[in-house]
């Protein structure tokens, strides 16, 4: 995960992945939303529609049953049975042919309806009149189904299965005689056959995999194609019900007729039939969406980045020069009116540059010049200082020679331009001989020595960057010393730097060690050896090998030097080609 983070830093990964998060986050909410609302329509229309079927399966429930009391009723208020029943109260005996004749009468009434088995009435103290037979009624059913039909006061009582005939259903009403004030002259015990409430017919069957009970008001089936216990089912509410494994929706319905309930049972699955083809619509619409914004995103994360990556391309030229205009035109107002004021501050930075680089070269040549107009008059005046003395103490030969020497010396230092200011070393060698060789005059007591590869002589350096240091040794080493001097040129290649290293030494008086490291502390300040005017031509040397080489960070002047023994004066130089490579590297901020 760090590392997808990692990858995904620049602008238009970050656009492209926050774009496809968004869209990922919205397509998932209307999906699931979506489905979430079609599947509670579905199951709510489901629902209505069971309900509706119930209604009218009940309905019809309660016209059967309607059918069943009119012709009770009709049957009690006979009056070929009310007029028995009366005689019966009065205590007189009824005839075989009586019996007969009211059995016809009734058998007449069943006639109108298919539903009822048959009919059997009996007397107020329980004994039968029809059929012809002398089983009592407290024997044919229980005493309190009795009770509740005297309770009913000549209403309906439904009994439920036939003890007798557990396939059939039985139902009681008490009949009042109307010509004794609606007195209990007997009871009218009805069975009913086995299909007659049936819920579907061959005309309306019961859906395959639905299930529908009908339940009297003891919860006892009348009808029912359920194969389970319905214990369970009469303690549970409209809703999903788990079924064997299966989740089925239950829908109950009460009659206000009967007071018996109808339970219809249909499972969630078949219910759910159309739910599977929204799913699979809502998924391949969601991969779709998700496939088209990806490829809208990538296009539009593109051009939104493409022109911020061309300018910051263009930005990262400046490391290869100057900087370069951008003329890629964006679409984007703002991108537009970014680049706009990228091309204007390059066209500023660029002349800028410019001018600074100019001032810059100006100002270095002008400081080289300065630097260099130090050493020639400090040079002329030591130099007229040794004539002075020569000419004290030498005859016309010497003077002439001497003569001679500083027409070369003069010539050498004299600056004609830029192609002066870069020697050969063997050139600054021969004018550093010339040199000694007039010192002679004024110092009879020292020699010089001057080592150098022929390799190394074509090499170029800044004009008199070695001869201040051996006027430095003359002067301030072996002048006052006692005894021949020594001064010692050495050029040779650096071990611990790619470039030459060149030491001036002599044998002079020497300096202590404080002094010494004091005076090295001072090469890397640039007030260095200007105290008091002293060591003008150290301080020179110093300043332009930091000016010619600044970009090789060299270290300036070295000292070493022990009291009465010596010192000596070092620096390194790297191995330029001359006065054209020089000037490049001064001038690299171009």
């Amino acid at each position: 995960m760090k590392a997808l983070f990692g990858k995904s830093k620049t602008l238009r990964n970050q656009i492209l992945i926050v774009y496809l998060f968004t869209m990922l986050v919205v397509l998932l909410f209307v999906g699931v939303m979506t489905y979430i609302i079609v599947l509670n329509l579905i199951t709510d229309k489901a629902e209505k529609q069971m309900q509706q079927t119930a209604i009218e399966a009940t309905g019809r429930i309660e016209s059967l049953y309607q059918q069943i009391n009119n012709i009770s009723i009709q049957v009690s208020t006979n009056s070929s049975v009310q007029h028995l029943l009366l005689k019966n109260v009065m205590g007189e005996e009824l005839s075989f042919t009586e019996r007969q004749l009211l059995m016809g009468t009734i058998n007449k009434l069943q006639t109108y309806s298919n539903g009822i088995s048959s009919f059997e009435l009996y007397t107020q103290n329980y004994k039968k009149l029809i059929p012809l037979d002398d089983v009592g009624l407290s024997s044919r059913l229980q005493i309190e189904w009795i009770e509740k039909a005297k309770q009913e006061e000549g209403g309906l009582v439904w009994i439920g299965r036939d003890p007798k005939q557990p396939d059939h259903f039985l139902a009681i009403r008490q009949v009042s005689l109307m010509e004794d004030s609606f007195a209990t002259g007997g009871y009218l015990l009805i069975q009913i056959t086995p299909n007659y409430f049936e819920l579907m017919n061959a005309e309306r069957p019961i859906p395959q995999g639905d299930y529908m009970l009908l339940l009297d008001n003891y919860n006892e089936p009348i009808t029912t194609n359920y194969p389970g216990e319905i214990e369970d089912l009469t303690k549970s509410k409209d809703g999903i019900v788990p079924i064997q494994a299966s989740d089925f929706m239950i829908v109950k319905q009460k009659s206000k007729v009967t007071g018996w309930q109808l339970v219809t049972l249909t499972p969630v699955e078949k219910l759910m039939e159309g739910v599977s083809v929204l799913r699979t619509a809502i998924v391949l619409s969601g991969i779709l969406g998700f496939f088209l914004f990806t490829i809208l995103s990538y296009i539009l994360s593109t051009m939104i980045t493409r022109p911020i990556f061309k300018l910051t391309k263009a930005m990262k030229q400046r490391s290869e020069g100057e900087l370069t205009f951008n003329t890629e035109v964006s679409s984007t107002v703002e991108i537009n009116e970014l680049n706009t004021t990228y091309n204007q501050l390059v066209e500023e930075i660029n002349h800028l540059i410019q001018v600074v680089y100019e001032k810059e070269l100006v100002r270095s040549r002008t400081e080289l010049k300065a630097l260099q107009s130090q050493i020639n008059p400090h040079f002329l005046f030591n130099t007229l200082n040794a004539i002075y003395w020569s000419l004290e103490e030498s005859g016309e030969e010497e003077l002439a020679e001497l003569i001679v020497a500083m027409s070369d010396l003069f010539r050498y230092t004299i600056d004609n331009g830029n192609k002066d200011e870069w020697v050969t070393i063997k050139e600054e060698l021969n004018h550093i001989d010339k040199y000694m060789l007039v010192m002679k005059f004024r110092l009879k007591q020292f020699n010089w020595m001057i080592e150098v590869p022929e390799e190394y002589e074509h090499i170029k350096i800044p004009k008199l960057l070695i001869q201040p240091l051996v006027e430095n040794a003359i002067i301030h080493g072996i002048s006052n010393k006692i005894g021949d001097g020594i001064v010692k040129i050495k050029i040779g290649k650096s071990n611990s730097f790619n470039g030459l290293n060149v030491e001036v030494a002599d044998n002079g008086q020497g300096m202590d060690p404080e002094k010494v490291n004091r005076m090295n502390n001072l090469t890397n300040t640039e007030s260095a050896f200007n105290t008091k005017g002293k060591g003008i031509g150290i301080a020179n040397v110093n300043k332009r090998l930091k000016l010619y080489y600044e970009n090789y960070d060299l270290n300036g002047i070295y000292f070493k030097s022990e009291r009465n023994k010596g010192t000596s004066c070092s620096f390194k130089i790297p191995l330029i080609g001359g006065m054209d490579d020089a000037e490049d590297h001064i001038n690299r901020g171009r």
